[in-house]
């Protein structure tokens, strides 16, 4: 698994029958470091001539200077990108959505967001959102529109507000270490043909790596922990996984996972270490 694997990645079919790729690239914290902008823009380019072509991002990373790396990153290629932006919740009002839209637009140097996302529910009513999401896509400004870090209840409380296959998918927290969206959530997203997109595959602060089940999983593939973790997300049809990498040796280990199939024994074994939920857990968040 050490070399790049050039095959076409699985489409994800979202709601209005249009696909993106299964495996994207997240850019959390990215744009923060002036040392490290070079080696970041080439990862994300990198990414993209491999079919990685869902890039995500958010007003909130970096006040707005990840979504500025985003923007070099994909100039003479944003045709090649679907292009994912969030929201905070505190500027998810009518007035403030198409603020919050107009300033992500510039920062990122297009003239459409394809997906644009509530970052979290907050005080604001859903329909509010919902009301102004909807107006940004009527004039074009947004492609498709959807929600992050929503559980179960969430999805129910505004799934009258919306028209059918308006949500285009729900971004939550998802890797071996949190899997209580198994429970329900996922149930619930396939019922309704709303795709998930995970996010912190491989988890934070390099704990998840460390595992000795993952290792020997990877062993038996002669791969990385890190690709063991995210082909875990990717085994599931209606999942978009968004790894980050921060330079290209990274993305290309990123990257070499979609073509890595768990077996059986190898799914079981990880059970055995990170057991799924029997109950209802509270949705995780970063």
């Amino acid at each position: 698994m050490a070399e790049t694997q050039m095959t076409p990645l699985r489409q994800v079919r979202l709601a209005d029958g249009s696909h993106v790729p299964c495996l994207g690239q997240g850019t959390w914290r990215m744009g923060e470091d002036r040392g490290r902008r070079k080696a970041e823009i080439e990862s994300l380019r990198l990414g993209i001539e491999l079919g990685l072509g869902v890039i995500d991002t958010a007003e909130m990373y970096g006040d707005g200077t990840s979504e500025e790396l985003v923007a070099e990153a994909i100039a003479g290629v944003r045709d090649e990108v679907y292009l994912v932006t969030k929201v905070l919740p505190s500027n998810a009002t009518r007035s403030g959505i198409p603020a919050a839209c107009a300033h992500s637009l510039k920062r990122l140097k297009v003239e459409q967001i394809d997906l644009y996302l509530l970052h979290w529910r907050g005080g604001t009513p859903l329909a509010e959102t919902v009301e102004a999401f909807d107006a940004l896509q009527s004039k074009g400004l947004i492609r498709h529109w959807g929600v992050s870090n929503f559980d179960v209840d969430d999805m129910c409380d505004f799934a009258g507000l919306a028209r059918p296959g308006a949500c285009m998918t729900d971004q939550v927290l998802y890797n071996l270490e949190y899997r209580g969206i198994e429970h329900d959530l996922i149930p619930y997203s396939v019922e309704h043909g709303i795709p998930l997109m995970a996010y912190s595959p491989v988890g934070q602060g390099g704990k998840l790596l460390r595992s000795p089940a993952l290792a020997g999983v990877a062993q038996r593939h002669q791969a990385t922990p890190a690709q063991v973790a995210v082909a875990w997300t990717l085994r599931l049809p209606n999942v978009i996984s968004i790894p980050k990498a921060g330079d290209v040796a990274h993305l290309r280990e990123n990257a070499a996972a979609a073509s890595l199939v768990l077996t059986q024994e190898d799914l079981a074994e990880l059970d055995r270490a990170f057991a799924p939920p029997s109950r209802k857990v509270p949705l995780a968040m970063l």
